[in-house]
């Protein structure tokens, strides 16, 4: 029999809700609405497919914001590392780190500082509230000896079923099938011109700044002033007079990798290292640093983020950022880390100030969560720590072709807090009725006028990866696996169908024949 590993498949439990609650953004009391699932466990490839139609997870709970319903539409977002170059502020950022680990200068000016996301509970406190009142935490467990009780059975029968229902009770070997690869959506290119006021004209070329307009004046006045040899001279090479010495060519083509690794000098002040470790299940590393760790969020939430003393428990921190469904993957082409859940630790002077929550999946690197030590927040450790997510992605990327992109999370136009996610370019948004991936500038102007917009503007198309046969769809019911169509016959309950049918068309038909849906 093939190893348990290769027999895991991902196993959720879905709930519909159909109840609006509080929006952790606008503060709406009534205005958030979302759709979500307990994730028993997770693949890489399928938390991959779900992500990529609008879906994240908060620890073990994965949810859907209803984008044409909901107060703030979330639009995931993602980062196009192999391109990206960083802005002035990302450079300010940068070089602030770099002089005050050589030479402990410490700055405390405008703090840029933004994580990549607001407070753990904000977007989901209204579906946890569901979560607690169901009781669903099941026993994964007993589950999983259930599930290979069932597969054990199936092979045993071998090619002998029986011809009732049993015949048609999926095959082990199938659940492997369908825990294949998959690409991610395509990018469209949208074409559109903005209304006059809103948002940048991409028809014409970037403004000039005031200086340059300046500089440009002061050169013609000294060209007037030559002599006229002197001038048909530098017409004639092709060169104008210039009143500063030009920028050298390294300076000019400066990577994000040449301002994260610039050398230190030897009596350099502070030294930072920055080390990955695997958060579910926990390595030996997670479990010597767990309360170190613990205690620097219980003082981010405490001090960044208001939180009563009492909030930031053991337990929340725990549920939130350290239980993940994803399983540990470690393929022979995916990274040399492998996939799953890990904490980025951020070590100054032996001690951790900071610690980046990402995901590792086969076509991303995706952030989860950030907290820090508030001491440090003149570092603006949010920035810092996403320009250093960007450039992870990319050295991940040399061994794992596949793996190019970074997941910022959600983009939420219509919260000020959360529109910094646009400045790392460049960017993609998720169509929330296509699923297909649009430059993040073709986007903007539609939102100026709208907070919920299709960004594929043509009208012709449809979701490819949407659910076309829902009877093939997986149900985990009674220590049994077996394709919706079989498990409806055994069902009287009316609403069960349309509970299932929902969820078919939310996660798409890869999901819905590669995950388990347990029912009880």
């Amino acid at each position: 029999m093939a190893s348990w590993a290769a027999l895991s498949p991902s196993i959720v439990e879905y709930f519909e809700g159909e109840d609006f609650y509080r929006c952790g953004y606008c503060k709406n009391e009534s205005g958030s609405l979302s759709r979500g699932m307990w994730a028993h466990s997770l693949t890489a490839q399928d938390y991959q497919d779900l992500i990529d139609r609008g879906w994240r997870r908060s620890g073990k709970y994965v949810y859907k914001p209803v984008m044409n319903q909901t107060c703030c539409p979330q639009y995931t977002i993602r980062c196009r590392p192999l391109q990206f170059q960083p802005s002035k502020s990302h450079k300010k950022v940068l070089k602030k780190m770099l002089k005050f680990l050589a030479k402990g200068d410490v700055s405390r000016g405008s703090c840029e500082d933004e994580p990549m996301d607001s407070t753990v509970e904000d977007a989901v406190a209204g579906d946890f509230a569901l979560i607690n009142k169901l009781d669903i935490h099941c026993d994964l467990k007993t589950l999983r000896d259930d599930l290979k009780e069932s597969l054990e059975s199936e092979e045993k029968k071998g090619g002998n079923p029986k011809k009732e229902e049993s015949t048609e009770l999926i095959q082990s070997q199938h659940i492997e099938e369908k825990l294949g690869s998959g690409e991610p959506s395509q990018s469209v290119k949208v074409q559109t011109v903005p209304k006059p006021g809103k948002g940048a004209d991409l028809t014409k070329p970037p403004c000039r700044k005031a200086k340059e307009i300046r500089k440009e004046r002061k050169r013609l006045k000294l060209m007037q002033q030559s002599p006229a040899g002197e001038l048909q001279g530098l017409q004639a090479q092709g060169e104008l007079p210039s009143l500063i010495p030009p920028k050298s060519k390294s300076n000019q083509t400066k990577s994000l990798e040449d301002f994260i690794f610039e050398p230190l000098p030897e009596d350099a002040s502070h030294k930072l290292e920055v080390r990955v470790v695997r958060s579910s299940p926990p390595s030996s590393q997670f479990k010597a640093t767990f309360q170190e760790s613990y205690q620097i969020y219980k003082r981010y939430q405490m001090i960044v983020h208001k939180d009563p003393p009492d909030k930031p428990t053991v337990s929340q921190f725990t549920r939130f950022l350290c239980s993940s469904p994803l399983e540990a993957e470690n393929p022979p082409d995916g990274p040399d880390c492998g996939y799953g859940s890990f904490h980025q630790q951020y070590w100054l002077d032996g001690k951790i100030i900071a610690v980046g929550v990402i995901d590792i999946l086969p076509h991303c690197v995706s952030s989860v969560y950030l907290y820090y030590d508030p001491d440090y927040s003149f570092l603006s450790l949010g920035v810092y720590s996403a320009l250093r997510e960007i450039a992870f992605t990319k050295q991940l990327h040399e061994k794992a072709s596949q793996l190019s992109y970074y997941y910022m999370g959600f983009y939420i136009h219509s919260c000020p807090k959360m529109k910094y996610k646009g400045q790392y370019r460049p960017s993609d948004l998720l169509c929330p009725e296509t699923y297909v991936w649009v430059p993040i500038e073709q986007c903007l102007p539609l939102l100026e006028n709208s907070k919920y917009c299709r960004f594929n503007q043509d009208p012709e198309a449809v979701d490819e990866g949407r659910s076309k046969d829902p009877d093939r769809l997986q149900v985990f019911y009674k220590k049994a696996i077996m394709p919706y169509g079989v498990y409806k016959k055994r069902q009287r309950d009316p609403s069960e169908e349309a509970t299932v049918l929902q969820y078919a068309r939310l996660v798409g038909q890869r999901c819905a024949e590669s995950m388990l849906l347990f029912r009880s």
